[in-house]
């Protein structure tokens, strides 16, 4: 399982999605192994984000390195380099390795939709999924509706941006099988959770 923390979930995540353009930059850079200076530099100067103000390419900047140093160089290189699908699932595994919240989300909600052959995500399923998860972790209670909302926003956008939904807007399951090089690489590298919450066959 992922390490423990202080709580279980925390809405960290809804800093936001998966940035597949911008993670592959930040993979390249943490494959050059810089130096705080040169991170900043890269961040600030060069702006390799191409954000509009230096707060927001600092605030995604940190947000992708979290994600990213949840999994290996190897990984890295793979997300610079390979090709969208390979980049794009092992940024989602990265995403469910930093955030149990998603992790888990997939691991309950999507996979049980799934086993009833469900078209969709039900409407009500955020709304429940949270009022469960608050059992293991009562800071989950404590969110305002609006950190609630956008925090199902996100995921919805990180796993239509994986293709494991067709869209926002209807919320259809589209699940998708593991790239054979992406299931190799994190049966070698993760814990069983990880495949747990990823490994939804069609």
């Amino acid at each position: 399982m992922p390490k423990a923390t202080a709580t279980r979930y925390n809405a960290e995540i809804s800093a936001g999605s998966l940035m597949p353009l911008e993670s592959k930059r930040i993979a390249a850079l943490l494959l050059s192994q810089p130096d705080e200076a040169a991170w900043r530099h890269a961040i600030e100067v060069q702006n390799i984000l191409q954000k509009k103000t230096p707060s927001t390419a600092r605030r995604q900047a940190r947000l992708i390195r979290k994600r990213l140093l949840t999994l290996e160089p190897q990984a890295w290189e793979m997300i610079a380099t390979r090709e969208n699908e390979v980049a794009n699932q092992l940024l989602l595994a990265a995403s469910v390795l930093h955030s149990r919240l998603l992790g888990d989300f997939l691991r309950i909600v999507y996979a049980q939709r799934q086993r009833g052959l469900e078209e969709a995500l039900a409407p009500n399923s955020w709304h429940d999924f949270l009022i469960e998860i608050a059992h293991h972790d009562a800071a989950v209670a404590a969110w305002s509706d609006s950190t609630k909302a956008k925090l199902f926003q996100v995921i919805v956008r990180i796993l239509t941006e994986a293709k494991f939904l067709a869209d926002a807007k209807t919320l259809r399951i589209t699940p998708q099988a593991l790239h054979p090089d992406v299931a190799r690489y994190l049966r070698d590298h993760h814990d069983p959770y990880v495949l747990e919450c990823l490994e939804r066959t069609p």
